[in-house]
């Protein structure tokens, strides 16, 4: 396969410290789920002829199940529903939040912003903003809150993310064509994250490890990339102003197999690049968070991103692909399993349609 260009990546001075930290994580994951088998022979016994008898997206990416949000929530209620659990296990109010970002590919409404309505619904007077870039959503809102709070703008920025890709996947099916441009959407998943990123402390900022050399704790430093050639391999089109009223586009549309080959086409650059600038190398990192859409690809991904073997967690076979959310997800379950802890770095690497790439170090 042609390596294409790496992608371009703002060359910044290598990182010596940090200015905010990633201070709690929270995820929702409803409780209804789907199996994905059963819903491709469903699928094929109402579309005879365009649906395979065979389910053969459970079989190709490995994805068991898939989470499904209520038929009364929307994307807000994800988010909303991450944020309690977030602000009440660290004790916090909702005023104790400087800025709200809803970071999603997913959204309520084309008009108002969907943090207006996530905020109405916590209850609070912050300011507010949307950040949205498809599955990079969450740690592009990472990177702004990490930037805004190095200003000196905001002290404490709340993310939050609500993703429910499960409204745009088509279950009627009329013919061949369309199933293979729906079919990598059997696998998305709904489910809300948020996560909080505050000013470092003094301490946070000067730690310095067991041997005396510096360790600070927080975000160390990001790298960031796109391809934009490749905009069209992955779309939900309809709402814009390119199909405003279209009923057929407010499914998605994905060609999983260019989708595929253009993110390995990325390469390791940008990767590289962030452990670069936090001044870190492979041996150090405790666990590295990569955006996952099937089981089959993950070597592949891994390979193809110079990522260390043995430093992943895989979420996406029991949890489907939860599109920006995964990331969170995977730290999350990280914590809760005690996989990583106080001290440990982790790299989080995402990948999103566009299409394109980012990674950011963190201390935990």
């Amino acid at each position: 396969m042609p390596v294409a260009p790496p992608p371009s990546a703002a060359a910044t001075p290598p990182e010596t410290s940090t200015t905010s930290v990633i201070a709690a994580v929270g995820v929702h994951l409803p409780a209804r789920t789907l199996d994905v088998r059963s819903v491709e022979l469903e699928l094929a016994a109402r579309n005879p002829g365009a649906v395979p008898r065979v389910p053969m997206v459970s079989r190709l990416t490995g994805v068991r199940r898939v989470h499904v949000l209520p038929d009364s929530w929307d994307a807000s209620d994800l988010a909303v529903a991450a944020a309690e659990k977030l602000l009440a296990a660290e004790g916090l109010a909702v005023d104790d939040v400087d800025l709200l970002l809803f970071a999603s590919a997913t959204q309520d409404m084309i008009e108002p912003a969907t943090s207006h309505i996530v905020a109405a619904k916590l209850g609070m007077r912050t300011p507010v903003m949307d950040v949205k870039n498809a599955c990079n959503s969450v740690l592009n809102g990472i990177e702004v809150a990490d930037a805004l709070i190095g200003t000196g703008r905001y002290g404490t920025v709340l993310v939050a993310c609500g993703e429910a890709p499960s409204r745009g996947v088509r279950r009627d099916v009329p013919d061949r064509a369309a199933y293979l441009l729906s079919a990598p959407g059997y696998t998305m998943s709904d489910a809300g994250a948020a996560v909080l990123v505050r000013r470092a402390t003094a301490d946070e900022a000067g730690a310095v490890d067991e041997r005396g050399r510096p360790a600070p704790r927080g975000i160390l430093a990001s790298a960031f990339g796109a391809d934009s050639t490749h905009w069209d391999v992955g779309m939900l089109p309809g709402g814009g102003t390119a199909h405003p009223r279209d009923p057929d586009k407010t499914y998605f549309e994905i060609d999983g197999s260019r989708l595929r080959e253009a993110f390995l086409a990325l390469g390791p650059d940008v990767v590289l690049e962030a452990l670069r600038r936090a001044g870190v190398t492979w041996d150090d990192v405790a666990l590295v968070a990569v955006h996952q859409v099937a089981v089959a690809y993950l070597e592949d991904v891994r390979v193809a991103l110079g990522l260390p073997a043995g430093r992943t967690l895989v979420t996406v076979a029991e949890h489907g692909n939860v599109a920006s959310a995964i990331l969170p997800l995977q730290l999350r379950t990280a914590l809760d399993t005690g996989r990583v802890g106080p001290g440990d770095l982790v790299v989080l690497v995402g990948l999103a349609g566009g299409i394109s790439i980012g990674a950011t170090v963190v201390r935990l």
